[in-house]
């Protein structure tokens, strides 16, 4: 599997999980239970495509969680009027540097 495939994959996963997540707390917040239960769907469908990625279970959740924190980040300001606060921005660059180092220093582990 192609590294470029493999990032198209996380960042579907992690589009589906914050997607199915929001959909979730939608429903609940409105009372619909439509809502939900297409939340729930849109959430179990992350957890497929995720594993789709051919790499060792906690490598793949390494790195794929830096994907989730960015795309949560960025849903948050576009959809729900979030602020990209000091404090949140260095929460963000500590995740994501620590998925980089789970995923490089993996790579170089025998």
């Amino acid at each position: 599997m192609s590294s470029v495939y493999a990032l198209a994959l996380m960042l579907v996963a992690a589009v589906f999980e914050v997607a199915g997540d929001a959909l979730i707390r939608h429903g609940l917040t409105r009372g619909t239970f439509g809502t939900i239960v297409v939340g729930f769907l849109v959430l179990g469908s992350y957890g497929v495509v995720v594993n789709l990625v051919n790499l060792d279970f906690s490598r793949l959740l390494g790195a794929y969680v830096g994907w989730f924190a960015l795309v949560s980040v960025l849903a948050g300001r576009l959809f729900f009027g979030g602020r990209f606060s000091p404090s949140l921005l260095v929460g963000l660059l500590l995740v994501l540097s620590g998925s980089l180092v789970i995923q490089l220093g993996a790579a170089r582990t025998p």
